[in-house]
Formats: C-alpha cells, sequence, structure tokens
C-alpha cells in the first residue's frame, strides 16, 4: 500500500520523493498577518505547513526532498529565506510538540503519584478500620471509594502516557524530518537550484 502512495509522487535521479509546492510568488508562502516581519520570523502560510506535513506524513519513513515552484525564477536571497523559514518553522513546531510532550508527562507523573499516595491513604483507612473491629457500613464505603479513586488516578495516568506518548513522538520526528529536508527551485519544467 505504502508504495503506491509513493509512487503518486515524482522522484529525484538519486531515488527521493519530490513534495512539489507551487506558488506564484514567494509571498504567497506566508501568512499575511505578519507582513512587516522578516520572512525568517515568518510562520509559513497555514495551509502550506498543513500540505507539508501532511505529504511528509503520507509517504512515511521514505526521503524527501520539497521543490518550489514559481512563475518567476526567486533571487539567491529568496531563496535561502525560503529554505531558512521553512527550516526555522518546523523546528518551531517540533518544540511545541515537545513542550506539550513535557506537559502530558507531568500531568501524567502527577496523576500516578496521587493515585499512589491515595492508595496508600485507603489501605491505611482499611487497616485502621479492621483494627477495631467489624467497620460500619459508612466506614467501608469511604475506604472502598478511596480504593476506586485512586485506582481510577492510576489508570488516567496509564492512559494518558501510553495513548498520548506515541503521537507526540511520532509528531516530533515527523517536524524534524520536514525541518532537515532539502529544499529545491524550480521555474516551469526547469529545475534551477537544488538544496544542500
Amino acid at each position: 500500500m505504502k508504495k503506491r502512495i509513493v509512487d503518486r509522487y515524482d522522484h529525484t535521479d538519486d531515488g527521493f520523493v519530490i513534495i512539489d509546492v507551487a506558488a506564484r510568488r514567494v509571498e504567497d508562502l506566508y501568512e499575511d498577518f505578519d507582513k512587516t516581519a522578516p520572512y525568517h520570523k515568518k510562520d509559513l502560510d497555514e495551509d502550506l505547513a498543513y500540505y507539508l506535513t501532511e505529504c511528509a506524513r503520507e509517504i512515511g519513513q521514505v526521503d524527501f526532498v520539497i521543490r518550489f515552484m514559481f512563475e518567476r525564477f526567486p533571487s539567491e536571497e529568496f531563496m535561502l529565506r525560503v529554505r531558512t523559514s521553512v527550516n526555522k518553522f518546523f523546528i518551531y513546531q517540533r518544540e511545541l510538540e515537545l513542550g506539550a510532550m513535557n506537559k502530558m508527562l507531568r500531568t501524567a507523573v502527577t496523576l500516578l503519584v496521587i493515585g499512589i499516595v491515595i492508595l496508600g491513604l485507603s489501605l491505611w483507612v482499611n487497616h485502621l478500620f479492621t483494627v477495631d473491629g467489624t467497620p460500619s457500613f459508612l466506614n467501608t464505603v469511604f475506604a472502598e471509594g478511596l480504593t476506586i479513586v485512586a485506582w481510577v488516578s492510576v489508570w488516567e495516568a496509564l492512559a494518558t502516557f501510553l495513548l498520548n506518548w506515541p503521537q507526540h513522538l511520532f509528531h516530533i520526528r515527523l517536524f524534524r524530518k520536514i525541518a532537515e529536508a532539502p529544499i529545491q527551485f524550480q521555474r516551469s519544467t526547469e529545475l534551477f537550484s537544488e538544496g544542500a
């Protein structure tokens, strides 16, 4: 199945998949709200960022290059700006994802510690009530309630970690791969310049 997906893309002579991006002007690659910012600090257009991310996700582990095609071939300065801005934008996305993963880990650890503390408390309460003889109905309900709360907290910690950890790792690797991808520029069907 993956081979059929990769076959939909053009390939370079050395076997890299090509993710093509067509635009009329270099300025079309960026968001409009930060017009006064220098290009290396501008956010990429939301649709462009989504497109690059989805293409990279679709082709999986295969190496790729990003090829920008313009009506007029950009100057060396603009080519450098595009390379820099793509790299910085996806490094920034990776850092955001790392921050989200760290927040998730803190939440999972906090829930786990709370669960363990409450579980210890429930064991102590159970022991306390059984030492005094037969526990009352309310004491039993309280002790069992603490045990349930403890296990819910532990389960939530494990579920948060097990469900979110792989997803964060996947996005971190994906953004890094896009940030490090070689970038080419083309006008019409003639290739003019290659990224390193």
